[in-house]
């Protein structure tokens, strides 16, 4: 890391604030810098040391730490003045502690990233090859010898307008371009939004005047003191002041799995980026931003400013739709150029989500027929127009004829294209993508912020969510309601004067000093209201004990204050219980210890007595205790805590690194029962899941029967049931073999039944969700999602295929590790998650019924019409005008329907259940049925009909008929009208049920029909459209209106009895994915967009336009910029090290069985 830091020595702070330091070392830097007694660089070099070197560095340089503060000019005990002048100064010598955010796209660059899409480019080329040849006027235009080719090409000046085909097609390209530039361009602002939101969410606990206060992290400066604690995120480098039992997880920068122990005495160096996984202390903050650690890698990675513009050019071609800002030391484009590096790693990733696979897959398979339509209608169209002039009529091909031939030609391969347009449904993307914006958005009032887009559709499918109890299903709101001292037992928190002032003293002592300083209670912010807890929310209600014994642990603090705490054993879910030795006055120590009353009770010998002596406690009262004390509470749903305590005398002095021995033959003082009531509105909401099929199973660190009574009062068990309630220990006697290795069959005997899963350390909810989505034993894989809070979820929740992290309560690593926060830390939002996730995978179907229904009427029309008819009786301007409210807006109307409670009672689709059901696909056949017997009835008879003339056969330049025009605008009432059938996806009747509750929905129909009747009545011949009188119009309307009776009708027919359907757009199987192939589907989708190798891509690729919009839905994932939206800044880094260090890899593949069979292999299906 010394060679990297050094090798970035350039990018000194530009100060951001335009003060106009100078940069790097000389001129007017180091006056300033000579105001405080330590330079950039000094303090750089010294963050780049570790243990040993360090400390020695610190010595040569300053003596200690603290003179490092005095020259700092900040004090480790008061911290800085809160002066702003100084603070600036700072900023201005030592920088800010923010990186500096990637610009935005502009509006331009996004349109051209649109232009980029090959369908588009072959219509442009098309196009102009059109314009190009109306202009040409040949010589010998008027000769017979070109035949009736060119007959009634001039008639009524008619030529003259052949231009307007191209530049009509031209201008649809410049619609389409502009509409999916603005989609994007708006994206990215509301995601820049949301980013800069949670940015000044961000605080960070430093101490300022002697306050201890909360400062947003980008307002830290060099010198702070910041108090660090069990669960942070650092937000900048700095050194270790004072710790007590600190250890850090540096694998985000070093790759080193292992905990590292940090104090003040071995290797004080605490960076940025970095994980505190146990313990508190303080540090004085030496270096921020782009001079941290983590701001130097940044800086390499081209996050910078203008320092690595080649990069950033590089970066702009990979960065998908949304480039975001990054929060303080988070960088948006840092984590494109990684990625290339994570790819070349070849570190697995997290798979597709269910919904991308399967669409993706779908796509492909409907591109690829499209395209082979398309190249048949072109052929057909050539070899038939040559074998009649050539052959039939037998003329010799003329060079004077060639422009007017060319032209034909160019005609045919218009209509082709305009088949394949059609054929791709372009739509779906930006469907999905719309679809899950829109949900997100609305999720956020819903208390749910998704940081990764696809986990919301993904929930939609949960089967089981495993739940943290404390916090989740109860308020977090702890409260001692019993306690056992000195042989009372009192059922209700006793009145001072009923306990012995002695255990009153050691008590009150005990839970003052052995709680961490940061918890306190507050007075309540509304007059009335509880008083506020702040910090560990079981010692704030051992504190909120004491107040109600009438004594104040503010006191005892303030005689034994944090610095003279002499050794503090914190609290970690392997101990289950925290001690803090104390230096009594006559120098001997005494050890007080909280913890697990089971736990803690086997450790102590001897117990405090009504009187306040101590007398023995044996193994049998200890039985005895559990039996009428510590189970009566915990049946009550309480959780124990046992206090307790121990003297040693000052010599010799105790060996405190062997804590077995030391915590051991403690004297019991008090056991109390605290309860955390369960929230008022979990139970509905547990009802809610188990009526949608979802099974909710708990798991705790408390102890069984409290587990259990919490469990029934939730609802999660019920009277009569066949369940399973055990807690840790037995949990893995059951799932291990002798050797003690974990079988996968063993865990498939227990979670079926499993509802609560008690005492368990973080490894076991690893195992139960690794088990749970492993399992093979039901027919549909399990989709796990988790709720966790604390540091130790951390591998549970990124192992679920959905994490919940707590937004209140979670710890930074948790939230890093989630998918969606929960604002609100409450079970009831996750009920909510599930209703929209349901309603994407909803919309998306909707869509897809509405959208192949006109994709098969489309490709087939344009298909028979031209082999028939030798040209495609809707054109190419009207495919474009279709596939434009078919597409783009069809998919805002149908994508923005908003959820129902309907949605909760129905069981969940599960991986495998393909994305077009029976029932769908009943309907995209019935449907299509209806519109092709009109349009083929319109197209042979229809002149008859009407009485009009015949639009078939018509010469090249002629214009626009009634016929036609009759045709194509039938062909899009009757889409219209279907677009509401569409609404409903499982055979309801009421197609209409709900439809004014979706606005966007009506003014998008009523104003695609505005639009229509615009352009039939006046679009002329760039839309080859003739005025229709109003009996004309009245009969499409009938027509179009008849497909809402046709619906009816066609939910009359059972899909039971139509078992000849097949159901398209499966997950692929697991047979079907080779490792190879998988490899070859990653780059192929996720490269699609990136490496602009347009010129290699095969036709049917042309797909990319798919690609490209599933991209913008991946790059939110990708471009840190929606992964940004939460993630605390370290993020990149806990990526970066996947590349330095690859056996660590934090994107766990979750299972090869749905990873995308994409483009390599269509499984079996192919489609109507």
């Amino acid at each position: 890391m010394g060679d990297l830091a050094n090798s970035a020595v350039e990018f000194y702070p530009k100060n951001q604030r335009g003060s106009g330091a100078g940069v790097g070392a000389g001129g007017a830097e180091t006056n300033h810098a000579a105001s405080f007694g330590a330079t950039l660089e000094e303090l750089r070099g010294i963050m780049e040391l570790r243990g040993g070197e360090a400390i020695q560095k610190i010595q040569d340089s300053y003596g200690d730490v603290s003179v490092l503060c005095r020259r700092l000019k900040s004090s480790p005990t008061e911290g800085l003045s809160d002066n702003p002048a100084d603070l600036d100064k700072r900023r201005q010598v030592y920088g800010q502690n923010f990186i500096p955010p990637k610009k935005a796209k502009t509006f331009l660059q996004l349109v051209w990233e649109a232009l980029q899409d090959v369908t588009l480019i072959i219509l442009e080329i098309a196009a102009i090859i059109s314009l190009g040849l109306s202009f040409y006027q040949p010589p010998g235009e008027e000769s017979e010898g070109c035949g009736n080719v060119s007959a009634g090409a001039e008639d009524d000046g008619e030529a003259e307008a052949g231009w307007i085909e191209g530049a009509a097609i031209l201008l649809s390209v410049i619609c389409v371009v502009l509409v999916t530039a603005f989609n994007d361009w708006s994206k990215e602002k509301q995601f820049r939004g949301l980013q800069s939101r949670i940015e000044q969410e961000q605080k960070f606990t430093v101490i300022r005047n002697s306050n201890v206060i909360q400062i947003p992290v980008a307002e830290m400066v060099v010198g702070d003191i910041a108090q660090v604690k069990y669960g942070d995120l650092l937000p900048a480098d700095g050194i270790l002041i004072q710790g007590n039992d600190l250890k850090i997880d540096e694998s985000s920068l070093t790759g080193e799995s292992d905990h590292v122990r940090k104090s003040a005495e071995k290797d004080p160096m605490l960076l940025s980026g970095t994980h505190v996984m146990e313990g508190s202390g303080r540090m004085v903050v030496t270096a921020v931003g782009v001079n941290s650690q983590t701001g130097i890698i940044f800086t390499l990675l081209g996050a910078g400013e203008g320092e690595e513009e080649k990069k950033d050019k590089k970066a702009k071609k990979q960065d998908g739709a949304v480039a975001m800002e990054m929060q303080p030391l988070k960088s948006a484009e840092g984590g494109e150029v990684e990625e290339k590096e994570k790819k070349k790693a070849n570190v697995p990733k997290k798979e597709k989500s269910v919904l991308q696979g399967k669409l993706t897959k779908l796509a492909v398979q409907i591109g690829k027929a499209g395209l082979v339509m398309s190249a048949i209608t072109v052929i057909i169209l050539v070899l038939y127009f040559v074998i009649e002039t050539f052959v039939i009529e037998g003329r010799i091909w003329l060079t004077e004829c060639t422009p007017v031939y060319v032209q034909y030609f160019v005609k045919f391969f218009i209509i082709g294209v305009t088949v394949l347009v059609v054929a791709v449904p372009e739509g779906l993307p930006l469907a999905v993508t719309i679809s899950l914006a829109y949900s997100v958005k609305k999720m956020m009032k819903d208390n749910n912020l998704v940081r990764h887009l696809d986990a919301c559709e993904t929930m939609g499918n949960a089967t089981a969510i495993c739940s943290d109890k404390t916090g989740t299903l109860t308020t977090n709101r702890m409260t001692v309601v019993q306690a056992y001292i000195g042989d009372n037992h009192f059922k209700e928190v006793p009145d001072a004067s009923a306990i012995n002032p002695k255990n009153l003293e050691y008590l009150v002592s005990a839970i003052a000093v052995n709680s961490a300083y940061t918890s306190k209670i507050l007075p309540p912010e509304k007059e009335g209201g509880l008083p506020k807890q702040v910090g560990n929310k079981t010692e704030c209600g051992l504190l909120g004990f004491v107040l109600d014994l009438k004594r104040d642990y503010q006191t005892v603090r303030e005689q034994i204050p944090e610095e003279k705490l002499y050794k503090v054993y914190t609290f970690n879910s392997v101990r289950k219980s925290m001690s803090t030795v104390v230096q009594l006055p006559d120098g001997s120590f005494r050890l007080y210890s909280k913890g697990a009353s089971e736990i803690l009770l086997k450790k102590c010998t001897s117990i405090l007595s009504d009187s306040g002596e101590t007398r023995n406690f044996r193994p049998r009262d200890r039985d005895e205790m559990v039996k009428k004390v510590i189970e009566p509470m915990a049946c009550e749903g309480l959780r124990t805590i046992c206090i307790a305590y121990r003297d040693f005398s000052g010599t010799p002095e105790p060996d405190w690194e062997n804590e077995n021995d030391i915590v051991g033959e403690l004297t019991c003082i008090a056991v109390v029962g605290i309860e955390d009531p369960v929230r008022p509105e979990v139970p509905d909401a547990i009802k809610k899941c188990q009526r949608a099929g979802i099974t909710v199973r708990m798991v705790t660190g408390d102890n069984i029967n409290t587990a259990r009574a919490i469990a029934a009062k939730c609802g999660i068990i019920q009277a009569g049931e066949d369940f399973l309630c055990i807690d840790g220990k037995e949990f893995n006697r059951r799932i291990r073999n002798e050797k003690g290795e974990i079988e996968q069959e063993r865990i498939d005997k227990i979670w079926p039944k499993l509802r609560v899963l008690a005492r368990s350390s973080p490894t076991d909810k690893h195992t139960l969700v690794k088990g749970i989505i492993d399992s093979t034993i039901v027919e549909q894989r399990q989709v796990v999602a988790v709720t966790g809070d604390g540091t130790n979820d951390g591998p549970a929740l990124k192992k679920a295929d959905v994490g919940f992290a707590m937004g209140i309560a979670g710890t930074d690593v948790a939230k890093e590790a989630s998918d969606i926060i929960l604002t609100d830390d409450n079970f009831s939002s996750i009920v909510k998650a599930v209703m929209w996730g349901r309603n994407v995978y909803d919309s998306i179907s909707k869509f897809l019924q509405f959208q192949l229904t006109v994709n098969v009427v489309a490709v087939i029309v344009a298909f028979t019409g031209a082999c028939i008819t030798q040209d495609s009786p809707l054109k190419a301007v009207q495919m474009l005008w279709v596939n434009l409210i078919m597409d783009t807006f069809a998919s805002l109307a149908l994508a923005t329907e908003p959820p129902t409670e309907a949605l909760l009672l129905r069981k969940p689709y599960g991986r495998n259940k393909p994305l077009i059901s029976r029932t769908m696909m009943k309907n995209i056949l019935g449907h299509g049925a209806y519109q092709l017997t009109i349009i083929f009835t319109l197209l042979f008879v229809g002149e008859k009909i009407f009485d009009i003339d015949s639009g078939r056969n018509a010469p090249l330049h002629s214009p626009p008929s009634e016929h036609y025009t009759i045709i194509f605008n039938t062909f899009v009432l009757m889409q219209l009208f279907n677009e509401i059938n569409a609404r409903k996806i499982h055979g309801e009747r009421n197609v209409f049920e709900g439809i004014f509750s979706n606005p966007i929905f009506c003014s998008i129909v009523l104003g695609t029909f505005g639009v229509q009747i615009v352009i039939i009545q006046f679009g002329g011949k760039p839309f080859s459209c003739a005025p229709l009188n109003i009996e004309q119009w009245l009969w499409c309307l009938f027509v179009g209106v008849g497909e809402l009776l046709w619906g009816q009708f066609i939910a009359t027919v059972p899909t039971s009895h139509l078992k000849c359907l097949k159901e398209a757009g499966h997950g692929p199987g697991k047979d079907e994915i080779t490792d190879e192939e998988m490899a070859e589907d990653e780059e192929e989708i996720d490269h699609a967009e990136r490496e602009l190798r347009r010129g290699q891509i095969l036709w049917f690729r042309g797909l990319n336009r798919i690609q490209t919009q599933m991209e913008v839905v991946s790059t939110f994932k990708r471009s840190g910029s929606f992964q940004g939206a939460v993630r605390r800044r370290s993020s990149l880094l806990s990526q970066l090290h996947d590349v330095t260090n690859i056996s660590t890899p934090t994107h766990v593949v979750l299972s090869t069985a749905n990873a995308t069979g994409a483009l390599g292999n269509p499984s079996g299906e192919s489609l109507p």
